[in-house]
């Protein structure tokens, strides 16, 4: 009698499938806000672990009061704590809460700061650190194509702060995100947090590519309308302040609230140049992201005319009385950033190649010619930098000839 052939195992094919279902999805651009999951190690997850173990979970409750009675102080006044608020700090040192971190695109961003702000207690143990970003970003972008083709119902000349506006129109969440802010922002009886809440969501959920398009479109220094359009992509008469209020308490108010914070916090972390070369901490595209995760907070920055590309804040150092220094360096922080500055102007450049001859009516990938963008801006501050080198070294040997 034959035996009829055995099936074949099924048991390679379960594992393959379950593997398939386990393995996690690259998030793009445009996909839908991450949750702390996607994070190594959010402060939402770490204080779940926390309150798992009632010694860190008594300590993190404790430690939380305590945030709330201190207040924050400037960055030249040191931060007092009481003894009680450094022993439960104590208890926490070993916590996963002592390194998490937050995204700017997780839906639970706020509870996530909140978190990491009452634990930053525990980790500067009293020095005042503002200079320590809570944010991670760790989200592949994926390639953003582009139809140039689209903008033919433009007229020829067209400047390209319209054609970049006529792109966040031809896409659906983009148009929809822009015309939430255009609402809440327009009028003469707008209410400023609502439209400065509804600006955060634009530069938070529009895809990057779109949001730089708009706020960071090039313009001929003569063209006037073009430079307008693009001071007015944040709609100033209603986000900014009617008055300049003093540049410290901007800060202050900043301060107070974990979001704001934390903008600032990035944005001093990523734009901040370390040396007289002006050599920057990190990479142009994390200062711009820094930058545009400012704008709808109360340090929101904008350009300070048509004609250049020269930002700040909308406030003054009159009245600063003897803090007059550091509110010099907290405005000159955005007006007089040579990192800022060569990152905005580097985005503009990249910004104006995309509608070039060679490329026009044709689809590519952003991300593609941003490469090719990024490679050369080492190069050009390097030869900035040189230049600079041999001028300061040129008026060193006058000065040497005049004694």
């Amino acid at each position: 009698m034959v035996r009829p052939p055995n099936p074949r195992p099924l048991a390679p094919l379960f594992l393959l499938l379950l593997l398939l279902l386990l393995l996690p999805l690259p998030l793009g651009a445009a996909d839908p806000l991450p949750i702390e999951g996607w994070l190594v190690n959010s402060c939402i997850q770490a204080r779940r672990k926390c309150q798992a173990d009632p010694v860190c979970s008594a300590a993190y409750h404790h430690l939380n009061s305590c945030t709330s009675s201190i207040s924050t102080p400037s960055p030249t006044q040191e931060l007092l704590v009481p003894e009680d608020c450094r022993e439960a700090a104590k208890h926490l040192r070993n916590s996963s809460l002592m390194s998490c971190t937050c995204h700017r695109r997780m839906k639970n961003q706020v509870a996530c700061l909140d978190i990491y702000w009452t634990i930053h207690l525990a980790r500067s143990f009293g020095d005042y650190e503002l200079d320590v970003s809570p944010y991670e970003d760790t989200v592949t972008r994926k390639p953003w194509k582009m139809n140039l083709s689209k903008l033919n119902m433009l007229k020829p000349d067209s400047d390209l702060c319209l054609k970049f506006a006529m792109l966040c129109t031809l896409n659906d969440k983009c148009d929809r995100l822009r015309k939430a802010y255009g609402e809440a922002c327009s009028g003469s009886r707008c209410q400023r947090h609502i439209c400065l809440h509804q600006l955060r969501a634009f530069f938070e959920k529009a895809s990057e590519p779109h949001a730089q398009g708009l706020l960071l479109c090039p313009c001929a220094p003569a063209d006037q309308g073009c430079g307008q359009r693009r001071r007015n992509t944040i709609a100033p008469s209603c986000a900014l302040p009617s008055g300049a209020p003093n540049c410290l308490e901007l800060q202050s108010l900043c301060v107070a609230d974990p979001l704001c914070r934390s903008r600032l916090v990035d944005f001093q972390t990523h734009c901040h140049p370390l040396d007289i070369l002006g050599t920057c901490a990190t990479e142009q595209s994390r200062c711009l992201r820094a930058y545009m995760g400012l704008i709808g907070t109360a340090m929101t920055p904008n350009f300070v005319s048509n004609v250049n590309i020269s930002v700040a804040l909308s406030c003054t150092c009159r009245g600063s009385g003897n803090r007059q220094e550091e509110c010099e360096q907290l405005e000159e922080s955005f007006s007089h950033n040579s990192c800022l500055m060569e990152a905005i102007a580097a985005k503009m450049r990249f910004h104006s190649q995309l509608f070039s001859q060679d490329w026009a009516d044709s689809t590519f990938s952003v991300m593609e010619r941003q490469r090719q963008s990024e490679f050369q801006s080492p190069i050009r501050n390097y030869q900035m930098q040189k230049e600079s080198w041999k001028s300061s070294c040129t008026t060193l040997s006058f000065y040497k000839g005049e004694n």
